[in-house]
C-alpha cells in the first residue's frame, strides 16, 4: 500500500515557523548582510524542521516571471567588466535566478531606454554597467515597470551604485604631491566619448583640481589618452620618456595602463618608483605581484552588491537610492620620491 505523499512546504510556511515576514526568509536564505545572524539563525531552523526546499519552477509560474535578470555593459571583455560579472553571478545564482549578459550598443540601450516590450519580457529587471545614463535617461527608465540597478554612475531617479571617481583621483594626486613631486603627469582615455560626465572625465576633475590647489601646472604634453589598454599605456610612457623635460610622476586611471607603462620603463632600463612614480587605478589581481601603487576598489563587491539591491527590488522592498562604494590608497614600490 502507498503512502500519502506529504505536502511540500512553502515559504510562508516558514515564515509562520519563524516568526518573520516572507521577504526576510527570502533575504535570510540569499545570505543577505542586512538581515541579523540570530534571523538567519531561525529561518535556518525553520527551513530544517519543514525540510524546506525552494521550487524555482513553481515560483516561476505562480508569479509570473522569467527568474532572469538582464546585464547591459558597453565593453564585456575588459578586466572590470567581468569582474563586476562575476560579483553579479554569484549573488544571483544563489537565488535561482539566471543571468542574460548583453552588449550596451546604440539599438540595445534605444530598447532598453523606450521599455521595449520584446526586450523587458525577458527579464524581471537589468542591471546597467558603466552605460552613464545621465540623470534623464535614470527618470525614463524610473518610469518603466522593469526595476533597475546602475553600477558605475550616481543617480537620484533609480537605484545606482558607484564609487567616488573624483575623490579616487585626489588620493592619488595628493599621494604623489605629499611624496614630493612637481612634474606630476596623467594618462587616461576615451575623451571622445560623447557623455557629460565619465569616468575618465570625473578623475580627471579631482586630479587637476588637487595640482591646482598645490600650484601645480598640467602642460598639455603631460596629458594622453591611452584608451585604458596596456598598450596605449606602454605608448604613452614612452612619449613622456622622449620628453626634453619627462615627468617624475605619472597617474594612470587603471592599473592595466600602468602596466604597460612599467614595461616601457623597463625597456628604457628605469626602475619605478626611483626614477619616475607610478600610480595606478583599480587594484587589479596582478598589481600586488608587481608592486604597483594603486587606488583601490572592489569590483567584485561592487556587482555583488548591485545584484543584492536588485533582488530587493524584486523582493518588493527595494528603496531607490544611491549606494557609495569606498576607496583606498595602496602605497606599494612604483612610487617613491623623486629621483
Amino acid at each position: 500500500m502507498s503512502e500519502t505523499p506529504l505536502s511540500r512546504a512553502t515559504i510562508d510556511d516558514v515564515a509562520r515557523e519563524a516568526g518573520v515576514s516572507t521577504a526576510t526568509v527570502s533575504r535570510a536564505l540569499r545570505n543577505h548582510p542586512y538581515v541579523a545572524e540570530s534571523t538567519k539563525r531561525k529561518v535556518l531552523s525553520a527551513v530544517e524542521r519543514l525540510q524546506y526546499v525552494a521550487n524555482s519552477n513553481a515560483s516561476r509560474l505562480a508569479s509570473g516571471q522569467s527568474r532572469t535578470v538582464g546585464l547591459i555593459a558597453p565593453l564585456l571583455t575588459s578586466w572590470y567588466t567581468s569582474e563586476v560579472v562575476v560579483g553579479v553571478e554569484e549573488v544571483l545564482a544563489n537565488a535561482r535566478y539566471d543571468l542574460l549578459i548583453g552588449t550596451a550598443n546604440p539599438t540595445a540601450r534605444e530598447r532598453i531606454f523606450k521599455g521595449d516590450a520584446r526586450f523587458h519580457q525577458r527579464i524581471d529587471g537589468v542591471i546597467l554597467v558603466d552605460v552613464f545614463c545621465t540623470e534623464s535617461g535614470a527618470q525614463q527608465l524610473a518610469a518603466l515597470d522593469t526595476p533597475v540597478v546602475v553600477l558605475g554612475e550616481q543617480l537620484k531617479s533609480v537605484t545606482s551604485v558607484s564609487i567616488d571617481n573624483t575623490r579616487g583621483a585626489r588620493l592619488a594626486a595628493k599621494h604623489l604631491i605629499d611624496l614630493g613631486h612637481r612634474r606630476i603627469a596623467l594618462v587616461g582615455g576615451h575623451a571622445h566619448v560623447d557623455v557629460a560626465h565619465t569616468v575618465p572625465m570625473e578623475r580627471e576633475a579631482g586630479f587637476r583640481a588637487v595640482l591646482t590647489a598645490a600650484g601645480l601646472r598640467l602642460p598639455a604634453n603631460y596629458v594622453h589618452d591611452a584608451d585604458f589598454t596596456i598598450e596605449g599605456g606602454r605608448r604613452s610612457m614612452a612619449l613622456m620618456l622622449a620628453l626634453p623635460k619627462p615627468p617624475t610622476a605619472v597617474f594612470f586611471m587603471s592599473d592595466e595602463m600602468a602596466f604597460g607603462a612599467l614595461w616601457a620603463l623597463r625597456d628604457a632600463g628605469l626602475q619605478p618608483g626611483r626614477d619616475i612614480s607610478i600610480v595606478g587605478f583599480d587594484d587589479h589581481p596582478v598589481s600586488a605581484s608587481v608592486g604597483l601603487t594603486t587606488v583601490r576598489q572592489s569590483v567584485r563587491d561592487l556587482g555583488r552588491l548591485g545584484a543584492r539591491l536588485m533582488l530587493d527590488a524584486l523582493d518588493g522592498f527595494g528603496t531607490t537610492q544611491h549606494h557609495p562604494v569606498d576607496l583606498t590608497l595602496v602605497a606599494r614600490a612604483t612610487s617613491g620620491p623623486p629621483a
